[in-house]
């Protein structure tokens, strides 16, 4: 059999799996944003009619993950699996929107690039023949990331300007081995990378080298450079993470010029919303991806993304500890129907 490795850390699939549907969920500060008009659904309040932010963020991942399949015209018993992840220990998130489901689950954790890390092994199972449809999603909430990683909002407590909002919102992609749809083409998984920053509220310093590692090894596995895409797109790296980024991967070579370069977190919210740095979290790239880069490439406005999901991998009980925060980041590269 051909090897479907290219370079040290990039997987080509020869059979590009297709993204037939997809569906995003977001909160209301997120649908007051930028993008607010083109997510599925907005939620009213930060509860939804729940009682915990927590039972909110996991109604939330089940309800996208609904959605994207009925979008296609399945039912949840079409589906082989179901692969997602969130924030909160023991991804309580996604367990439990998975205990409503009929679809056999795998829990993901690699913090806010769990969307793209989905996408990459959702990709795998289905090009390798191990699977015909597979759904990935993400989840975040505001209020269940800053209760467990930082201070309970109750508290009112003063962020400093290197901080990022942790978005309300899930996304869920339906990959199938066949149909209409934005094609998978490659995926490149990456290192966990610690340079020593061990401030949870700057965490878009922590998570730039590991994403800027994993572009610069993409280009480097397939012999191509940023031109190859209409555009290169981070997760949640905010105004601070994107310009150590940008400066990280011209150290290497590579030019990401401002209007071919995004970032998720700086995409999802206006200025006005004053968000400091930017957004962050699972949902951040789980609702662009899915809610708006997907349907650009539908569309044809672009035709080509590389997006690399960007995580920081903290623990709070390291960081109180004394320990550093190790990232990573995880590219997907994403080609409209031709």
């Amino acid at each position: 059999m051909d090897s479907k490795k290219q370079g040290k850390q990039t997987v080509s699939f020869s059979t590009p799996p297709v993204i037939i549907s997809c569906a995003s969920v977001a909160g209301p500060m997120e649908g007051n944003g930028p993008l607010g008009t083109k997510f599925d659904k907005v939620l009213p309040d930060s509860l939804d009619g729940e009682q915990t932010w927590e039972k909110t963020e996991s109604k939330m991942l089940k309800d996208a993950v609904k959605m994207a399949v009925s979008q296609a015209q399945l039912t949840e018993q079409d589906i082989d699996f179901l692969l997602a992840g969130d924030l909160l220990n023991q991804i309580t998130s996604s367990n439990y929107a998975a205990r409503d489901l009929p679809i056999p689950f795998m829990g993901l954790y690699g913090a806010c690039s769990t969307m793209a890390m989905g996408l990459a092994i959702g990709s795998m199972l289905v090009d390798g023949g191990f699977a015909a449809r597979v759904v990935a999603a993400a989840s975040s909430h505001h209020n269940t990331a800053e209760r467990q990683y930082r201070f309970p909002t109750e508290l009112g407590t003063q962020r400093p300007m290197s901080a990022q909002w942790t978005v309300t919102g899930a996304g869920a992609s339906l990959l199938a081995d066949k149909g209409f749809g934005v094609k998978i083409t490659h995926a490149t998984l990456g290192k966990t990378i610690d340079l020593g920053i061990s401030d949870p509220n700057d965490m878009g310093a922590a998570m730039a080298p590991a994403v800027a590692d994993t572009i610069i090894c993409h280009f480097q596995d397939l012999g191509i450079g940023p031109e190859a895409y209409d555009l290169v797109i981070t997760g949640d790296l905010g105004q601070i993470g994107k310009n150590i980024t940008m400066d990280l991967v011209g150290r290497a070579g590579y030019s990401l010029a401002l209007d071919k370069y995004s970032d998720c977190g700086l995409m999802i919210y206006d200025p006005s919303q004053d968000t400091h740095a930017g957004g962050s979290g699972c949902g951040c790239s789980a609702v662009v991806i899915n809610g708006y880069i997907i349907k650009e490439l539908l569309a044809g406005r672009l035709k080509k993304v590389l997006f690399i999901g960007s995580g920081a991998l903290l623990s709070p009980t390291f960081n109180q500890q004394g320990e550093s925060i190790p990232s990573i980041g995880h590219a997907v590269a994403l080609e409209g129907p031709s």
